[in-house]
Order: C-alpha cells, then structure tokens, then sequence
C-alpha cells in the first residue's frame, strides 16, 4: 500500500513543475466538465464517507458529479500522510514537522495546475476533503439547516493559496441531552419511523455527517430514559466508526453504560456497587467485551442509575470511599477487556455537581485519567484545573450546556446562549489548560446551530476567533448561509437576539421556576407571576424591551426579501422562528403583566371601554397563538414536513408555555381588536440629577489587562478585568448627597476553589470590595443565572460636580457588565438605563 501511495503521490507532483511559477488563480472547475480527483488507496472508513459526500456536494453546486481519475490526470490530488512521503511533501513546501505531530490535521495547497490536499491521519484527511465543499460553497448545515448549495458557474482559488488546519482540542463533539421534545420524537415519527423512543442508526448517520462537516470527533449520545440506548441500536456503532466518531458518554454512563435505561431492577436488582457488586461488575465487563475495537472515551466512577446519588452510601467519606474503590475496580476491568496498558486507554472522570465535592475531598484519580470540568448548567463554568492538575498527563476538558432541562429553569425551546459567554468561558478553560476535550449539550442540533458551530470552531482554532472578532465571525456566517446582502442586514438582527436574551432568555420570561419545593408547588413549578421590568421606570423599560423585539424583527422582515428560496426554508429556521419565538414569548407575557396591571386598577365595568387593556389583551393572546402557528409551520410545512416532531412549543410542559392569564373580557372583545403597533427603538428616559449608568465598555482609562468581548452582558461588550486590573470611569452629577452604586458583573465562578472579588472607589475614598461568589443551586446564585448578572451595592456620599469610579478584579475571571449610580435608593427597576452599542 505504502508504494501506491507513493507512486500516486510521485504522479499527483509530475505535472507541477516550478514553485516559482507564476500565482494566477487556480481554477478547479471551469463550468463545462466533472471536477476530478485522485484518492490513495485506503480502507479508512472516514475516507470514504467523506469522498461521497464530496462528491454529492460538487454535484449540486456543478451539476457534475466529480470523477475519480489516475494522479496525472485529477485536479484534486489527495494524499494521506506516511513518513516514508515526507522527504517529497517537505520539498514541495508541505509543513510536514506539524503533520506529522498532529491528529486530524489537513493540509491543501495550490501547486500550478492541482489542488493537493495532505491529511496527517484518516480524519484530517477527511476534513480535507470536506474542506474543498466548503470552497465551493457548501454549508456544513447542507441536510441539518436545508442549507441548498447554490449553482456555480467557475470554482476558483489564488494562485498561491494554501491552509494548515490542525485542532486546539483533541476530542471535539456534543451530547444529544433533553432529547425527547425533539430529535427523538423527530427520529422515531418522521426521519426514520419505527419503534418509540429510537434514535437510529440512520438519523445517527446524520448526526455524524454534520460534525464531519464542523470538523468535531466526538458524541455522547443521547441517553433519557425513554430513548433506546445507543449501543442497542442496529447500525449505530458502525455508522460512528464510518465517520470517524469517538464515542463517549456523559458523566453518569460510566464504561460506556447507559443505565438509566440499560440497568434493569427485575433482572439484575439494585444499580448498587455496595451490595450488588458482582453483578454490577460483570455488567460493566459486558460493555467492554462489545467495545474493545472502537474509539471511545471511557468515563469513570459511579453515580445513581437516574444521575441521583450513587446508592448504599450516605456520608461524604462513604461516598468518596466507594468512588475510589470503584475507579480502582473500573481500572482492573480496563486492563483485562481493552488493554493491558491501561494508561493508553482514554479515560475521564467528571466531577459534576456532587461528585466535585467528593472529588475534593480526597479521591484518587490517577493522573492518565483527564477531569472534565463542567459550567454550571447555565454556561459559567465551575471549576477548572489548578497548575497541579494542569501537570496531569491526562488533561482536563470541558462539558459545557447550550441547553438544560432543571433547576432553576428549563432551556429546552430555543438556543439563545450569547456567543461571548461561550467565548469567555471556553477561552478561560483553554488558558487552564482544558485543551483534551470539549463536549457541549444540546437537545436539537438544528435549533442550536450558530452557537453549536461557534463553539466547534473554537476548539477547532482558538485563536480563529478573537474577544473583537465575535460579531464579525456572527456576520460571516450569516453571509455564508443568505448571501452577502441579507446577512449583512440580518447581523444587527441576531445581535439583539443575543442581547435581548443576555437580559431575560425566552424561556425565563415567566420569571417561574422548576424543581423548587413540592409540597408548596405542584410538580415543585412556580407559578408565572409579574416581571421585574417596570412598566414605568425609564420611561417605561417594559415598552423599550418590547420596542426592541420589534425593532428587530422589522430588520428579519426586510433581509427576507433578499433571501434566496433555496433558503427559504433555511431562514425560517435558523432566524425567522427564533426571532419571532423569543419576541411573542416577550409580549405574551410583559403584556398580560400590563393587562393585569391595568384591569388591577380599573373597575371592572370599565374594562371593557379601557382601549389600553383590550390592547394588551389582544397582544398577549395574539403573541401565544404566534408561538402555536410559528411552530405548526415549522413542523408542518417548513421543508416539506421534514421535521415534523423536531419543535416543541411547551418542552415539559412549563408554565411558561402556557396561554397567558388575561382578565375576562366579553367573548369576542380581544378577537376584533386591532391591537396598536410597537415603536421600534425607544430609549431609556433618565433624570441626570437622580441616576448615571454606563456601559463597562466605555471606560475613561484602564490599567493592566482589560478586554471588551463582544456579544457578553446586557451592555453586548461585558469587559473581562484580569486580577489586579482596572477600568476608571469619569462622571459628572448635578445633585449630592447618599448616592447607591449598583455594579453589575457577569456571574462567573472563581474556577480555583477561592474568592471571586472586585473593588469600587470613587475620587480617593477607601476602596469598598465586593465579592459575587455563589452557592452551587442557592437562591442568589438562580437569580444571577436567570439574569444573566450579578449586582453588587454599595453606597457613597457624593457632591456635585465632577468624579472617578475606579472599578479593580480583586481575583480572576472578572467580568464587569454595567454600573448605575442612583440617589433613589428604593428604585425597583430590571434593565440599567443604558443602551448597547
């Protein structure tokens, strides 16, 4: 095999020449005949699902299906790396110190006449390929976001193009979690129906298509109670080998078992190590047996068969003993099933809500073991590896939540995760070293497909995208999907999204709550009560809130007259539901709170002659209807029914999705009503001599290291402070006297089991330093997650005239957001009076 590919090799570089010719464009379809390509002989499976589906994606840009042809013939020549092709890939100019040292690593460079493309083991070679269809304008959201290819009539590249590609991250995926209001109904009772329940092989096929595309190894497949266990599907382990996916689970599936729905009680009594050990062990020795020769990643330790606590131990230091005994015993079976070197075999241990109590108190785990660290459900990430840890030659990774199903809300409808938290967690977590594995939650990857690829591209290429580039790299990626002239116009449009989700997520707007105290609650749900947006602070910030969701759906409106139909489809999806969701979920509920308000007030024989609460009335009801018809088309007509099932428009059945709790007007009122229009862009009305807010991002002058990231905070331009650093602000107020300061900070973690602390001082008063950090599920710590901030208060006596505020991280991973000075004290308020920029 070796001398084909080099014989191929040797043919591919007959017809180069000198690499001094001249750089005129390489064209690598001319419009009139099949793009061609060579391809090593090779049995990697990787490959050729790649090569097909290359060839499928040149065929609707060209019409051409591309054809496979000798070396000297191909305008595409693509070479799987070998040593023994090093000394003639070196002389051509190919980085072959860095292929050789790289996993999934590609190389493509323009030579005179051909496209050479060097892959440094199977994948990167695939990633290569796939490389070509994004050159050619294909998306990576081809089936998942029905991302039709547009007709080319010329595929070019530059003379002297060239890219090396290799990931910051080793292993780089998702888990498919909180699946069953969407990609598992979707599987079973329309992509491929059969048995309830069954995510298959076909729909997996899909699934990995998609990460081949992004570039990502890994999944952790979907593992609820009512989905069929991955490794009891047919087919569904070899269509990840034939993608090239690791396979992993999630941090209660230890050894690749998923017992939640695997373990059962009738036959094999208690999931309890403690008294049921034999019969747990040998459990666990089944799996391997079935798994010995594929890729995986193989998590360690024990937790409960439904993620509860591990059963027949109740103290921390039972439970830190049995965990170590378990990882011990897990270790032998290691040994014995897969491989005797049991260093070699990918392991890790994650220490996910209680188990990072027990993990710090004192449990052993060997150091080939990589910690996987985790965010807190709400994406702060919680912990991170201290510089011993970051010794370790296992590493350490991330599992990260772009959705969650608990307390103290669901997410599960819409993925709206501001791109600059992801930036700011992930970049943090790569600076401690978190750099083996990256695995972010998602319960639909078609809804959460900007923020999905945001986060992939960051493990591909941390350095791709910098705290300034997020709103270049959020455009680019609308051009890519709509063309030049409506992703341009649709940028400003996502920006708000992000935004206004930064303020209140849409699922939040009930401003309720899920897995609070059963005996008070039913189902321990909160009813949906009131905002905390006033209905007349700041000229009214419910109204501005409101404006804004109109502003930018007049936006989505407008770029929809430039959208291709090819993408139609594709722009109801990704932009139009999403956008229009999150707004009625806004106004179904802001306007009920103004109806009640309003009907609280008025005496109920006047109700029916009050325009302002028929007016409000309607809008609520006609906004939960929009939710209910958004979603119909979605599943129904949307793609031809494609995703019937995929949407849910009341994932758990929250109240939160439910019709709003309007008062009683006569039947027939609220349907005529012609309900009056928002306008767009309204601004916050503020007194100068009662209140001064500022956006972080506008500070007078800093010291030390300070950076705005883009896309973070309600002020879109949070400014991460480095400890020790500071951001002044000057200021100047026309009144005097107790002046209440409120600081608004991101609600980052300390990440090192510390403090996480900042200082305020304003002109030459004594600094007042204030601590945000939080309790694990505390009451505080909801409120910040629900918020998107954390606020601290402080007081100052201040005179008229002229000031600095001096704002100084005390520790790491301080993010400051926004401050507002106030002399009302008392003020009861929900967004600071300030506008992003």
């Amino acid at each position: 095999m070796i001398k084909n590919i080099f014989i191929a090799f040797t043919l591919c570089l007959g017809l180069i020449g000198s690499l001094s010719a001249q750089h005129k464009p390489l064209t690598w379809f001319n419009g009139k005949d099949a793009v061609t390509y060579s391809l090593q002989v090779t049995d990697a499976p990787v490959i050729k699902t790649a090569t097909a589906m290359f060839t499928e994606d040149l065929k609707q840009v060209t019409g051409f299906t591309p054809l496979q042809q000798n070396p000297n013939k191909a305008t595409v020549c693509i070479v799987q790396y070998d040593a023994k092709l090093a000394q003639k890939l070196r002389k051509e100019g190919v980085p072959v110190d860095s292929l050789a040292t790289k996993q999934d690593a590609f190389y493509i460079k323009a030579l005179h006449n051909q496209l050479l493309i060097v892959g440094s083991d199977a994948r990167g070679t695939a990633y290569g390929i796939l490389e070509l269809s994004r050159l050619a304008g294909v998306s990576p959201w081809l089936w998942w976001g029905d991302a039709t290819p547009l007709k080319q009539k010329k595929l070019t590249v530059a003379g002297n193009y060239a890219t090396f590609q290799a990931p910051s991250v080793e292993y780089r995926g998702i888990f498919i979690n909180d699946e069953d209001w969407s990609t598992r109904p979707w599987s079973s009772k329309t992509f491929d129906k059969g048995e309830e329940g069954l995510i298959s092989a076909k729909t997996y096929t899909e699934i990995f298509k998609l990460l081949l595309r992004l570039r990502a190894n890994t999944i952790w497949p979907a593992m609820h109670e009512k989905t069929i266990p991955f490794y009891f599907v047919p087919g569904a382990k070899e269509a990840a080998e034939a993608c090239g996916i690791v396979v992993g689970t999630s941090h209660c599936e230890p050894l690749m078992r998923n017992s939640a729905s695997e373990w059962d009680d009738d036959k094999l009594g208690h999931y309890n190590f403690i008294n049921n050990h034999d019969v747990v062990m040998n459990y666990w020795a089944d799996r391997l047996k079935q798994v010995k020769s594929s890729a995986t990643v193989f998590t360690m330790g024990m937790r409960g068969k439904h993620d509860s606590y591990m059963e027949g131990v109740t103290t921390l230091q039972e439970r830190t003993d049995a965990l170590q005994k378990v990882i011990y015993e897990q270790r032998d079976l290691l040994a014995k099933y897969i491989d005797k070197d049991v260093n070699s075999i990918p392991q890790q241990f994650v220490p996910y809500k209680e188990v990072l109590d027990i993990y710090e108190n004192g449990v052993n785990v060997p150091e080939d073991i990589m910690l996987t660290w985790c965010d807190d459900n709400y994406g702060y990430i919680t912990r991170l590896s201290n510089a011993e840890e970051q010794k370790r030659s296992g590493g350490a990774g991330v599992y990260y939540h772009l959705s969650y199903w608990g307390r103290p809300h669901d997410y599960l409808w819409l993925t709206t995760t501001p791109p600059g938290l992801i930036y700011n967690e992930m970049n943090e977590a790569y600076k401690h070293n978190a750099k083996r594995q990256w695995i972010v939650n998602v319960h639909d990857p078609k809804i959460a497909a900007y923020d999905m690829e945001f986060f992939l591209d960051l493990a591909w290429n941390i350095e791709f995208i910098g705290p300034q580039d997020i709103n270049k790299h959020l455009e680019n990626w609308l051009v890519r999907e709509f063309g030049a002239k409506a992703g341009k116009k649709l940028l400003p449009a996502m920006q708000g999204l992000y935004n206004q989700s930064a303020i209140r997520r849409p699922e939040f707007m009930g401003w309720s709550k899920v897995e609070e105290d059963k005996k008070s609650y039913p189902r321990g749900f909160t009813p949906v009560v009131d905002s905390d947006l006033s209905l007349t602070e700041f000229g009214g910030e419910l109204d501005r809130y409101l404006a804004n969701y109109q502003a930018i759906k007049n936006i989505v409106i407008d770029a929809e007259k430039d959208i291709d139909p090819l993408r139609k489809d594709a722009f109801f999806a990704i932009i139009k539901y999403p956008v229009f969701g999150a707004s009625a979920m806004a106004v179904k509920w802001l306007e009920n709170q103004r109806a009640n308000t309003i009907a609280a007030n008025l005496p109920q024989d006047k109700w029916v002659t009050s325009k302002e609460l028929i007016d409000a009335c309607a809008k609520s009801r006609n906004a939960y209807n929009e939710i209910i018809s958004l979603t119909d088309y979605y599943n129904n007509t949307m793609s031809g029914g494609k995703w019937q099932h995929a949407m849910s428009p009341n994932p758990r059945g929250l109240y939160v999705f439910d019709a709003p709790k309007l008062p009683q007007l006569p039947q027939g009122i609220i349907e005529k009503a012609t309900p009056t229009p928002y306008t767009a862009g309204q601004k916050a009305v503020v007194n100068p001599k009662e209140v001064i807010a500022q956006n972080a991002a506008d500070f007078t002058k800093s010291a030390g290291t300070v950076q705005p990231i883009q896309l973070l905070g309600h002020s879109a331009n949070a400014v991460s402070v480095a400890k020790g650093a500071s951001v002044t602000f000057e200021f100047e107020i026309q009144a005097e006297g107790e002046a209440l300061l409120r600081t608004a900070v991101i609600p980052t973690h300390p990440n090192n089991k510390g403090d996480i602390r900042f200082s305020v001082q304003i002109d030459n008063e004594t600094p007042q330093v204030c601590s945000f950090k939080e309790g694990f599920r505390t009451d505080p710590w909801k409120e910040n997650v629900l918020r998107g901030q954390a606020i601290r208060q402080t007081k100052h006596n201040l005179t008229k005239g002229k000031h600095t505020l001096t704002i100084t991280a005390f520790d790491d991973h301080v993010v400051i957001d926004q401050w507002m000075l106030d002399f009302e004290h008392e003020r009861m308020f929900y967004m600071f009076p300030v506008e992003r920029k």
